[in-house]
């Protein structure tokens, strides 16, 4: 449950610049004070590269292809291709993994909304 200090202390629309040189990974919104429930970041993957196995634990993610293919691996299940075009969302609990899977880099941002930053 929020504190009547979180519950007044709303964070400011504004835009996000997407990196435009060499990094890799970067992050994009750290949750409060930046957001109130949302993580997001920017990851870059060159081709057979992958970011390893991880767990959604509570929250939910969305995996947003800006170039480039790739595939999120459900572990345990099914493997969804990714490009532009395509949006994947991971429930609560999910381990998964994201391979490029293409010949060129594969760029995403990732959403993770999570009931955790709700109650912290």
């Amino acid at each position: 449950m929020l504190n009547p200090e979180e519950l007044f202390s709303i964070p400011e629309a504004r835009s996000i610049a997407l990196p435009a040189d060499d990094r890799h990974r970067l992050q994009l919104l750290a949750g409060p004070p930046e957001s109130r429930f949302l993580r997001s970041g920017y990851v870059k993957l060159t081709p057979g590269e992958s970011v390893g196995s991880h767990s959604t634990h509570e929250g939910e993610e969305l995996i947003i292809p800006i170039s480039g293919q790739g595939e999120l691996a459900i572990m345990g299940s099914t493997r969804l291709s990714l490009h532009l075009g395509l949006m994947a969302y991971i429930p609560p609990g999910t381990e998964h993994d994201v391979i490029n899977t293409g010949k060129d880099v594969l760029e995403y941002v990732y959403v993770v909304a999570s009931p955790e930053r709700a109650g912290a």
